[in-house]
Parts: structure tokens; sequence; C-alpha cells
């Protein structure tokens, strides 16, 4: 079946209720059931859930062959805790048949890997896939397709009941015996724990795993006792300095900084860009580079930020602390700065992903986003963006809060450059849909601003502004005079891997790539 975005959706995927995706808001004020987490009772006075191995712990929790596990990763790259128990799991306990409900995998999880191959792990849905788990899954390792969701599909998709969890596994900074745990307070302070907060509450039991016991109890907290099973206590839960990524930096880059100023710029000619506007942005160089420039504006016009959402950088941080920001609304932190902001300040506020991003609830913080600023891996002539397949068909990347920001905020800009070493952007067809183009408003690239037609208001206000703009169109031609039209990618039939948009129906699907070679 052909979906509104133009993607083939195999039949066979269309059961149990599930249907393609059919465009933005099509499923608002439809009415669903909440699956109610089942929950163990502990009646009996307790003086400490302290077991003194992750095996004991899992144990306790009834772990088993068949059972789906999940933990967060707002230790990003530096993350121990996931390897750590899965190796429990498989190598100490012999379990198989494993489900995997993650935020996101990545290098921090290359072990998992080795289970998938090995027909160990068997289904993975998570928010991001990249390192040896993307490739294992693109070369069709795991027995069921993967399912690819955003950070505000995962809580609608749990607390539909879509995804049952029977056991999180959650890193703490600190926590007490009882399990009262926050990402600060200990010796590897990730900040906040939004990733963690929401599974800790719709799991069948939760485990927490930290390096730093704290006396009880270890209040205000981010995750309660009320929830928590199993506390386990290790040496290392992470490595904090991997929390932040190459791309989460402050460029100097010349065409980067060009890029932020325009997209400064377009943000400034709206009518959205008054006191007490909203924001987002991404860690990308220009994303990043953009709040230097919109400080500018704010200053020149005498105006606040009314609150910065999503994952945050110390670049956000730097605003509020001069007085441009009244709210931060945080559910990762992608620095040490950002981590330690958080617990600094009484405005820099923690928030859970279904406050995030949910579009099952009354009222996600998202759909009250003015601007959004995102990049993008390429962006096609219908303003579709990919975020999690490279030009080779791989999955290497993830779609976050991506899709969630586009649907909600007022204006949703994407900023990438032109063409990335001899790959265009800009292209005809992105290899993977994974922010609808009814979502997107604006490109922004070194070589021209492009306004989605859907959007002739803004078409107008950059007119009024004096901002130069060409169709979208145009930038896919002139990314192609400068580095060629690229081959079509060759796949097999077998789909391994479902993007799910963030209300549940399918928006695309990744198939098997033909035999390839990661030398």
């Amino acid at each position: 079946m052909i979906n509104a975005v133009g993607r083939d959706i195999p039949d066979y995927l269309l059961k149990d209720g599930r249907e393609v995706y059919q465009g933005k808001n099509y499923r608002d004020g439809q009415y669903f059931k909440k699956d109610s987490p089942r929950v163990k009772k502990h009646e009996k006075p307790e003086g400490s859930k302290l077991c003194s191995t992750i095996r004991e712990a899992c144990e306790k929790c009834g772990a088993h062959d068949g059972m789906t596990f999940s933990f967060h990763t707002e230790f990003r790259d530096g993350d121990y805790v996931a390897a750590m128990v899965c190796k429990v799991l498989v190598e100490e306990m012999g379990l198989k048949d494993l489900h995997v409900a993650a935020t996101s995998l990545g290098s921090a999880q290359n072990i998992f890997a080795d289970y998938i191959e090995e027909g160990i792990i068997v289904e993975a849905q998570s928010s991001g896939v990249r390192g040896r788990i993307g490739e294992a899954i693109s070369t069709g390792k795991l027995r069921e397709p993967a399912i690819i969701r955003s950070h505000g599909g995962r809580p609608r998709a749990v607390e539909a009941g879509e995804v049952h969890i029977d056991i999180a596994f959650l890193a703490a900074s600190s926590s007490d015996c009882c399990g009262n745990a926050k990402g600060q307070g200990g010796k590897n302070n990730c900040g906040s724990m939004g990733f963690a907060m929401h599974d800790a509450r719709y799991a069948d039991h939760t485990v927490i795993i930290t390096d730093a016991l704290a006396d009880f109890p270890n209040i205000p907290c981010s995750i309660s006792c009320i929830d928590v099973d199993a506390v386990c206590v290790v040496d290392q839960i992470g490595d904090t300095s991997k929390i932040a990524t190459k791309e989460a930096r402050m460029t100097e880059n010349p065409r980067e900084l060009m890029m932020a100023k325009n997209v400064a710029d377009v943000i400034a000619a709206t009518p959205y860009f008054k006191d007490g506007f909203s924001f987002q942005t991404g860690v990308g160089g220009p994303s990043l580079a953009a709040n230097r420039f919109l400080e500018e504006h704010m200053r020149e016009r005498n105006i606040k930020m009314g609150f910065a959402l999503g994952g945050i950088s110390g670049a956000v941080c730097d605003l509020m602390d001069k007085g441009l920001v009244e709210r931060i609304l945080d559910t990762q932190d992608f620095d040490q700065k950002a981590a330690a902001h958080l617990f600094s300040n009484p405005k820099h506020i923690e928030i859970d992903l279904s406050q995030y991003a949910n579009p099952s609830n009354k009222g996600a913080y998202v759909n009250n986003l003015d601007f959004v600023v995102l990049s993008a891996l390429e962006i096609d002539t219908k303003f579709n963006v990919n975020v999690i397949t490279g030009s080779d068909g791989i999955l290497r990347g993830a779609p976050g809060g991506h899709p969630d920001t586009a649907a909600g905020s007022k204006c949703c800009i994407i900023v990438t450059p032109l063409t990335r070493g001899r790959m265009a952007t800009v292209c005809k067809d992105v290899v993977t849909v994974t922010t609808p183009g009814d979502c997107v408003d604006v490109l922004v690239t070194d070589y021209g601003i492009a306004v989605n037609p859907l959007r002739q208001d803004l078409i107008a206000c950059l007119d009024d502004a004096g901002i130069k703009h060409v169709t979208i169109e145009s930038l896919q031609e002139k990314a192609y005079s400068l580095v060629g039209e690229p081959d079509p990618l060759e796949f097999e039939d077998q789909v391994v891997a479902i993007v799910e948009a963030r209300d549940g129906t399918i928006l695309d699907v990744v198939r098997k790539i033909k035999p390839y070679s990661f030398d």
C-alpha cells in the first residue's frame, strides 16, 4: 500500500490494526486505552533493595527466555550498563530469544551485534541504531524487523501496550538503597534522566544500577523508589566524557556560521519571534551556532525566550545565564556543562519523554514550540528528511525528537550543507523517510534557502524581510551539478526495519541491502 509520503508498505505488515502513514495529525482526537503497568507489591517492611550482583537482581525480577528488557542512553557513547547487563543475561544466565526496547542503540552496545548474529537477540525496538548493530540489522541478521520510533513515539507505544517491558535496567548517577535515583550526586553525572523516567513507571520490574550509593532518602530524585524492585552497585556505570559527541561543538567553520546566521535571520523574520517565544535546536555545528546569532536578534528587539526544550547543550544554558531564557525543559544533556546546570538552576527542569513529545497524551511540550532547528543526512524535493540511513543504505542514525518537534512546532527549519564529500544532501528522493515533508517548513543550505510551498505565509515573511530564497528543486539541481546524481541503491525484498511515524502508523521500511563489505 502506498502511504502519504509515497512509500510502498508491504501488505503483510498491515495487521493487528496497523496502518500506513496518512499525514500530519491523522490520529488527532482519537481515543486509545492506556496499558496499565503490572506491578509487584512490596507490602512487608523492607530496609533495602540492594543486590550483590546484577545476576541476583535479574533473578529477583524473574528474568526469563523471551523477555523484553530496556535501558536508557543518557550516557550516549559512554554507557557501560546495557552491555554489562546483556552479558549477564546471555553469558551467565544463558537466556535466549531476547527482545530489546532501547531509547537508542549505538557503539556502546556493540556486543549486541554478536548476540543478534547468534540469534540470541531476536527483536530490537529503538529510537536510533548505529555502529555494528546497524550493520547487523541492515544485512538481515535480526530475526524480526527492527522497529524505529521517535522519542515521542516510544512512550506512546509503551502506554498503548505495543511495547511491554519486563525489566528496565536503568543507570543512575546516584541512588539510595531503596531506589531513589537521579543523574547527579555521584562520580559520573549524566544530568537529566528524562529517557529513564517513563520506563521506570511502565516496566513490570525496574533495576537501578549505580556506582554511587547515597544515604536514604536520595531526594529530590528522577526515579522514585516506589517504582524500583532492585538496586545494584557496580564499579562504573559509564564514561561521562563520551556524552558529548564531536557533533556537539560550537563550530568555527565559516560555511556553517553563514548557515547559522541565515537560520537566525529566518527566525527573526517570522511573526513567532516575539517576547516569550519557544525554541529547540539540535547539536550539529550550524544548529548550535544558531544560538549565537539568535542572541543578537533577541538583544536588538529586547525580547526573551519563554522556554528552550529537548536535549540541552551548554550553549542554551549560557543564554539562560545571560537572562535571555526563562525556562529550560530538559530531556537529556549533551555535555557536562548542561548536566551541572540542571542541578544548579531551579528554572532548568527535568522532564520525561512522554511530557516532551508523546502525540497520544493531552498536550506534549513540542506542541507549544515556536521554532525547531534540525539537521539532516538528506532532504528531498518533497521536503522529506532522512536521518537514519546513510548513503549506502546502512542504519546509522536516530530520529530522536526530529519528527516530533517538526510536527509540533510552528516553524521547522532544516539546516544542512548542500553536499557532504561527494554526496548530494538535497536529492530527488531520500533513502528513508524519517520526518515527513508536511512537517518541514524551511531548508537552509550553504547555497540558498528554500521554503516549503505549503507555507506561503513564511514565503511572504521572507519576502517582506528581503531574505532571498529559491525553490528546493533548484537546490537539488545545483547539488547534482556539483557531485553528480547518485546511483540508486540496491535492496532485497526482505524488510529489516520498520520506521514508525510518531502516531504509530508506518512511515517507511528499510530493506536488506545487497551483499556489502564493511572492510
